[in-house]
């Protein structure tokens, strides 16, 4: 009996020493996935950039509102409009020989952007402005009517902004062709209030501050 005991106890213990060795294994998985599964959020980015993941929610809102009217702008409005027709010039008019979109923002039938608008600004007042890339915005990522906070929000649902997490939102903003045209729209454009240096310094301090909206 005593032998039979001993046999169940030295079982035991083998089968509590396996709980523990395959316990063990199943932590230092899941902690190795948690660290190297990289978050698909502003504040991950900014950590593998070596900032510092301090949460400013105040910080992070008076940043955004002094980035917002550069969105508000006719230069970046015009790309972003609400329907299907883009708009152009400073008053943000419908543009002209009725221009649409088309299925994927490159104009519709004949009437395709790159028809009058090229690679560079043609020379002249208010002449066709150029990007080699020129097309309007998808149309969930409407611009005009958007209070702050609905903007804020719409920047950061991927299902709103393109599929981009927020790091890719600063990232389009910071290098896209696009973008940087709106500081440089030829004769006759007014540009942003801010410079491309300027807004890229608010947005990201709204990322590094933990992207709360106002």
């Amino acid at each position: 009996m005593a032998r039979t005991a001993a046999l169940r106890r030295d079982q035991v213990r083998q089968v509590m020493k396996g709980i523990v060795v395959v316990g063990a294994l199943l932590f230092v998985t899941l902690a190795y996935q948690l660290k190297w599964t990289a978050p698909s959020t502003a504040l991950g980015a900014a950590a593998e950039r070596g900032v510092p993941r301090q949460r400013d929610d105040a910080g992070a809102r008076a940043a955004f509102l002094a980035a917002y009217p550069v969105f508000m702008h006719p230069r970046c409005m015009n790309c972003h409009p609400a329907g299907d027709a883009p708009l152009q010039g400073d008053d943000s008019h419908p543009h002209a020989q009725s221009v649409k979109r088309g299925p994927d923002g490159h104009g519709k039938y004949g009437m395709k952007c790159n028809a009058c608008h090229q690679a560079t600004n043609l020379p002249g007042l208010n002449m066709p402005p150029g990007v080699a890339t020129w097309h309007l915005a998808p149309r969930q990522m409407v611009f005009p009517g958007k209070t702050p906070g609905e903007f804020c929000r719409q920047l950061k649902d991927p299902r709103r902004n393109g599929g981009k997490n927020v790091a890719g939102a600063i990232a389009h903003l910071e290098a896209d062709p696009l973008v940087l045209w709106g500081w440089s729209p030829g004769e006759g454009r007014s540009s942003p209030p801010l410079s491309h240096a300027e807004f890229v310094q608010k947005m990201r301090e709204w990322v590094n501050k933990g992207a709360a909206c106002p």
